[in-house]
């Protein structure tokens, strides 16, 4: 299950070697669409890559600092660091290939 980020917990939570931040909103029908992709993902790369969401209505500030302003956005973190971000709706297979070719990237950096 995502963790759900606010004010306290954000900094901590998004250590580590890659953390996905889900940027949406209660009322979003996108983000509505996204939220069982993101449920496959977790599973698909459990022990991988974290992943994680912010409701934008109640953490504006963590949204405005990394310039959220469609959703859903999509973080990538890498060590605390956001890294990349994209906008919008995307298919699972799209994503899935996304995560495997960061991962290499964090495997052959760690090499």
């Amino acid at each position: 299950m995502a963790v759900n980020l606010n004010s306290e917990n954000f900094k901590a939570e998004v250590q580590g070697p890659m953390t996905i931040v889900d940027f949406w909103a209660p009322w979003c029908g996108p983000c509505k669409i996204m939220d069982p992709i993101l449920d496959k993902l977790e599973q698909q790369f459990a022990g991988k890559v974290k992943f994680a969401k912010v409701n934008v209505d109640n953490q504006q500030e963590i949204a405005k600092e990394y310039s959220v302003y469609g959703m859903p956005t999509f973080v990538l973190f890498k060590n605390g660091k956001g890294v990349e971000k994209v906008t919008g709706v995307y298919p699972i297979e799209k994503l899935t290939h996304y995560l495997n070719r960061k991962l290499e990237e964090v495997e052959n950096s760690n090499g």
